[in-house]
């Protein structure tokens, strides 16, 4: 029979990728306990895998932060240190103000109307206080001007910082507020008009607003 050529093709990934952001994932939402013991039978078992990539995946989450590995005793996953946010956001809003300068020589009309939608959608998810999916969604965003910025030690740096800010929603350390959404809107004018001094201290001051907003909450 013809076999159709037209389809979108399953995105393969090799075993030990898949077992890594599956670990990640459940460690990020809390699926696994900060301080919880981690065995890699149970582990290789439960995703249907050997155990190789069950530990090479926890040696690369070790050097993430995610997991504590005791040679010859027990893996375990990193408590949640909520004042981790303090050191954690000031080199990601570096890396993405970096990016939207760099981005800037690189816009589109296409990558200027994919902002402009993906905030819209941002603001719909913050209104509606559907603030995992804004979550998300605001990755989206921020990931639209790192990708444009196309600088391969830029992208690694901002996923594996990105990891932790997610992790940091799921234990309540992060908050997104409607704030947001006009700076967002300030970013994409900005970039539109190829001011990358002004984009980039605004897309800064997108990040560090968190640790001022994580603090008061700390103080109610």
């Amino acid at each position: 029979m013809p076999i159709p050529t037209e389809h979108e093709k399953p995105l393969r990934i090799s075993a030990k990728e898949n077992a890594f952001n599956q670990l990640q994932q459940w460690i990020i939402d809390g699926t696994l306990h900060p301080g919880e013991k981690l065995n890699d039978t149970e582990l290789a078992g439960a995703l249907g895998v050997s155990r190789t990539p069950i530990r090479e995946s926890l040696q690369l989450l070790e050097v993430q932060g995610f997991v504590k590995m005791y040679p010859g005793k027990a893996t375990q996953v990193t408590e949640v240190d909520k004042e981790s946010i303090i050191d954690l956001l000031p080199p990601l809003a570096a890396l993405q103000a970096l990016s939207a300068e760099l981005a800037i020589p690189q816009l589109t009309k296409e990558t200027i109307a994919l902002l402009e939608s993906t905030n819209e959608r941002f603001a719909d998810a913050v209104y509606t206080k559907n603030y995992f999916s804004a979550l998300k969604i605001d990755e989206e965003f921020h990931q639209i001007i790192v990708d444009t910025a196309n600088n391969p030690y830029i992208l690694s740096m901002v996923a594996s910082l990105q990891a932790h800010v997610r992790r940091l929603f799921f234990h309540n350390s992060i908050i997104l507020t409607e704030k947001s959404i006009g700076e967002h809107n300030k970013i994409i004018k900005l970039m539109k008009n190829r001011d990358e001094t002004n984009v980039s201290s605004i897309m800064r001051g997108n990040w560090l607003r968190a640790i001022d907003e994580f603090h008061s909450l700390k103080s109610k």
